[in-house]
């Protein structure tokens, strides 16, 4: 099977919108996203509009890619972030270094295990050391043990840095780091 690794183009917002649904229905959701597949689903159309031009191919601030299967279905996606030096990041923390921010990242229950996950961070990771960043995180929920392990073996390392989540503060959140050098 041959699968493409792209990023996604702001006309494919339904596209975009539809992946971003099945992800939340993933059994592990309500560990990986911060919002719920109704929460999702009541977002109009001109939200994921929006969100997907922000993510599209050719935006300066961030870029979602996506893994199209042998018949050119999605079958998993990963957004990473640009986060500045001064700006305050979603959680209220500082920020303090040019990075990049891993998001989003879903693939589909019968792709998994052969290496799209790992595909789909070589081309986030190109893109942001492209763009000039130090660094690249992402926040995990300290019960996604899978995610954790996967994030592990691709030279990520928890930082020490604990996220209490808003709506539910006896969960948290890590934050894992992949140094520049360490790529």
């Amino acid at each position: 099977m041959s699968y493409k690794i792209r990023a996604i183009r702001a006309d494919e917002w339904a596209e975009a919108k539809a992946l971003r649904l099945v992800s939340l229905q993933d059994p592990v959701a309500h560990l990986a996203f911060l919002e719920t597949y109704e929460e999702a689903l009541a977002h109009p159309d001109s939200f994921w509009q929006e969100r997907t031009a922000g993510g599209a191919e050719g935006a300066l601030g961030a870029q979602q890619f996506v893994a199209e299967g042998p018949d050119g279905e999605w079958v998993g996606t990963l957004t990473v972030l640009i986060e500045e030096p001064g700006e305050t990041d979603w959680a209220g923390f500082p920020i303090e270094w040019k990075q990049g921010h891993v998001v989003g990242v879903f693939v589909t229950p019968e792709h998994r295990g052969i290496g799209l996950t790992e595909v789909l961070f070589d081309a986030g990771l190109e893109w942001a050391w492209g763009r000039g960043v130090e660094r690249v995180r992402l926040i995990v929920h300290e019960g996604n043990g899978r995610a954790q392990a996967f994030y592990r073996r691709a030279g990520f390392m928890p930082t020490g840095r604990v996220v209490p989540l808003a709506n539910s503060p006896e969960d948290t959140e890590l934050e894992f780091v992949l140094e520049r050098d360490a790529s």
